[in-house]
């Protein structure tokens, strides 16, 4: 099949990655690793709209159906594009379906785990959960043994976490997307938590102005 370059050799993820804006993208023939790689690639850039993209043009009769839909990376990328899409219902079959045994799996999609039901819990209340709110939360929607290795997890931030964001807020209380991946990498958290720590931040920091004043 010809690549998109106009070869005759099979595409490649960097082809994927960098089409042609005015050709068709073709139909991949990609082996379960180089699906794999594009799927790591795509999440590490953050870029969750084209790694969805990227998942609904894999062909449904894949060479290695199997495999490919028991490949950790691939099945990760599945379950943060549903979580970005609110098709909670997807994210939380494939999370409780499947044995994620990487550490760097189980706290991603933990953290999906947890958003997901804070996000379905303030819809049905119609107001913002407090921490006793989402205390409550995780006591109802334990985490799966999927995604979770038995450990008892804090559920507050380390201190040199938490140091980290308080320096970074003092130079820049409102950080772009790029920043907070930069954060998210630096801390361990996801982008979402980052951006929610700086948003509590700024209400408390106007609260503590107003009452000032």
């Amino acid at each position: 099949m010809e690549s998109i370059h106009g070869g005759k050799n099979d595409p490649t993820p960097v082809d994927y990655l960098h089409p042609r804006p005015s050709l068709q993208l073709p139909t991949l023939n990609f082996s379960v690793q180089q699906v794999a790689t594009v799927c790591e690639t795509l999440e590490e850039s953050g870029d969750i709209e084209r790694l969805g993209r990227f998942l609904w043009s894999l062909p449904v009769a894949h060479p290695n159906t199997e495999e490919l839909n028991s490949n950790e990376s691939v099945l990760r990328a599945k379950a943060i594009v549903a979580f970005h899409l609110g098709n909670f219902k997807e994210l939380y079959r494939i999370l409780e379906s499947t044995r994620f045994t990487s550490k760097d799996s189980h706290l991603k999609l933990q953290t999906l785990w947890l958003e997901a039901h804070y996000l379905e819990a303030e819809k049905m209340r119609g107001r913002p959960l407090g921490p006793v709110d989402k205390y409550r939360v995780r006591k109802k929607y334990p985490l799966p043994r999927t995604i979770w290795d038995g450990e008892q997890k804090t559920h507050c931030f380390k201190e040199r976490t938490r140091s980290l964001l308080r320096e970074w807020y003092l130079q820049d209380p409102y950080p772009n997307p790029g920043k907070k991946r930069e954060l998210a990498q630096a801390t361990g958290l996801t982008p979402t938590q980052v951006g929610n720590w700086f948003k509590n931040r700024r209400q408390r920091d106007r609260a503590a102005a107003a009452k000032n004043r």
